[in-house]
């Protein structure tokens, strides 16, 4: 397994429940020696910068990350609007998940932002293991294939890959890096729900996962 742990507990995630997510609630998996989290975006591959992730216009939270850690964000424009929204929306709340890890709060203000319900719960719980381990993180990790499908009641699903494999957990006292080996498990399936809120943002509500997904594999 590679070093950061992602957001919600690993689920087997059917074929068939990869566009059928319903009421998966979002589970809390504190980060195990070799786990990871989450990142950032800006055209047909985009990263998070060091200094800034997230726009302050439109009421917008800022997002900050340091210097040794990023996320790259692969296929953010697809020519349709409404998906190009979702897909940011998607992207921002995996870095504001890795902001609270770096400002080592559990209450920042991106956080509740981009995430409601049970995917909000999970994410606090997420980014506390962290911070009860005193770990941080450092590296890069890539997100990829994300793909987005609206459903009947206007919420949308997005699915994606992620990519732990330069991406590692390091201590907070040390400042040390822990290494640890690239594996299958260093890839991760995610399902998504998002739904818009009277502000115009599409926060996400649940989260399913599968560390080690055939569909993510290089």
């Amino acid at each position: 397994m590679n070093p950061r742990s992602r957001l919600l507990a690993t689920v087997a995630v059917g074929a068939s429940a990869v566009l059928l997510l319903t009421a998966c609630g979002g589970g809390g998996d504190k980060p195990k020696a070799n786990d990871k989290i989450a990142g950032a975006d800006t055209g047909g591959e985009t990263s998070a910068t060091p200094e800034t992730s997230a726009t302050v216009s439109g009421g917008r939270p800022t997002i900050k990350f340091p210097s040794d850690a990023r996320n790259v964000f692969e296929g953010r424009k697809t020519g349709d609007s409404k998906k190009d929204a979702v897909l940011a929306d998607n992207a921002e709340r995996i870095n504001s998940i890795d902001d609270a890890i770096f400002q080592g709060r559990v209450n920042t203000e991106a956080l509740g932002f981009y995430s409601a319900q049970g995917a909000l719960d999970s994410a606090r719980t997420f980014v506390k293991g962290y911070l009860d381990d005193d770990r941080s993180w450092t590296g890069t990790t890539r997100y990829f294939d994300r793909q987005v499908t609206f459903r009947p009641d206007g919420s949308a699903v997005v699915v994606y890959c992620s990519d732990e494999s330069k991406s590692f957990l390091k201590s907070r006292k040390t400042n040390k890096r822990e290494k640890t080996p690239t594996s299958a498990d260093s890839y991760v399936l995610y399902n998504t729900k998002l739904v818009k809120n009277s502000d115009g943002v599409w926060q996400t509500t649940n989260v399913i996962s599968k560390r080690g997904a055939d569909q993510c594999q290089p």
